[in-house]
């Protein structure tokens, strides 16, 4: 009988582990705010530049002289 070979854990499993015996829970609670922060504030970003091209692409009010 052949057995499974073990897996090792990922690189981010490892790192979190790590994390978690250096760092309080406070300390990552707060660095996953930043990071969603930082998310929306990108999401924002890229919302504002699609409306500025859609503007740009639309045509202007009629002019009436």
């Amino acid at each position: 009988m052949q057995t499974a070979p073990a897996t090792l854990p990922s690189i981010t499993g490892a790192l979190r582990a790590v994390e978690t015996l250096l760092i309080g829970r406070g300390q990552r609670t707060a660095r996953r705010n930043a990071w969603t922060s930082v998310l929306e504030d990108r999401r924002r970003a890229e919302d504002r530049t699609e409306a500025q091209r859609a503007m740009e692409r639309s045509p202007g009010p009629a002019r009436t002289s």
